[in-house]
């Protein structure tokens, strides 16, 4: 049975762009090597944006080596990327983003959403691609709330959905380069669920909101990830309240990764190129919306 070996949370939000107010729950300089193949989580808590006119997120900007995963809970995010990615994703869905061997991209409030406002949450993450992948083209999957299957669990307390791997024979729709579980779970208060999961692969459970029990007694509250122990292949958790968790688990890749700013390599020569690549346009150019400033 797994239970948590590292809990770790952030207090401190900050801005990416004028659109996404996060907290970095984790990064590629602390927890990433215990929960790989996944480099970084950046987490934007329930907040309402006024109607505007205004586009607002993050501009361009690179990325190479790794994939970018953003969950929206609530709101609207529009992507368009230099590789001729892009779309718009609502309440429920997923924007799964491989930059691989580089790419600019942007990330907005969607149009219908920017001129109604309201409540938006999200989160993203980032999952390291294996060296032997990082070079690669880059792809992006754009999955929609309804294409995500959602298996009840049983006695009514609760659901999963499937974004990423398997769970108890439902698969996920997303695409991935390694093993991966992305489970979007809810549980009901006072219910409690073991749940199965591939043994020798990283586990580790974040909550949204609500508080979880652990068998041996351990706690996490509202954003606070931890990260379960390797040994094992199940794990027990009891909502005390009721709860919106994430679940993230993994093959360890075992391989080495450097990262700085918006890249993640296997090595500095290589990080150095990334940035070489960058400065000279290797990874292309994003064409401006007419009528708008990005």
């Amino acid at each position: 049975m797994k239970n948590i070996i590292i809990k770790q949370r952030s207090d401190t939000p900050h801005w990416v762009g004028d659109g996404f107010p996060v907290r970095s729950i984790f990064t590629y300089n602390d927890l990433a090597k215990d929960i790989s193949p996944f480099l970084l989580m950046d987490y934007a808590s329930p907040v309402e944006f006024p109607p505007t006119d205004k586009r607002k997120g993050v501009g361009s900007h690179p990325h190479r080596g790794f994939e970018t995963v953003t969950i929206v809970y609530e709101g609207e995010i529009e992507h368009r990327d230099s590789a001729g990615g892009g779309g718009t994703i609502g309440k429920g869905g997923v924007q799964w983003m491989t930059a691989a061997s580089g790419l600019v991209h942007e990330e907005f409030h969607g149009k219908n959403y920017a001129k109604t406002g309201g409540p938006f949450e999200m989160v993203q993450l980032w999952v390291n691609l294996p060296i032997k992948d990082k070079m690669g083209a880059p792809r992006y999957q754009g999955i929609n709330n309804e294409q995500i299957p959602l298996v009840n669990l049983k006695n009514d307390i609760g659901s999963v959905r499937v974004i990423a791997g398997d769970f108890e024979g439902t698969k996920g729709p997303a695409m991935t380069f390694s093993p991966i579980n992305l489970w979007d779970i809810r549980l009901k208060a006072k219910s409690t669920y073991t749940f199965n999961v591939p043994s020798g692969h990283t586990a580790t459970v974040f909550v949204l909101s609500g508080d979880l029990k652990f068998e041996n007694g351990d706690t996490l509250h509202e954003a606070e990830i931890g990260v379960l122990e390797p040994v094992g292949d199940t794990f027990t958790i009891e909502a005390t309240t009721n709860s919106k968790i994430l679940f993230l688990g993994g093959a360890p890749l075992n391989e080495p990764f450097i990262g700085y700013g918006p890249f993640v390599m296997a090595s500095k020569e290589e990080l150095h190129q990334a940035f070489a690549d960058f400065n000279s346009g290797k990874m292309g150019v994003i064409g401006k919306i007419e009528g708008t400033e990005t």
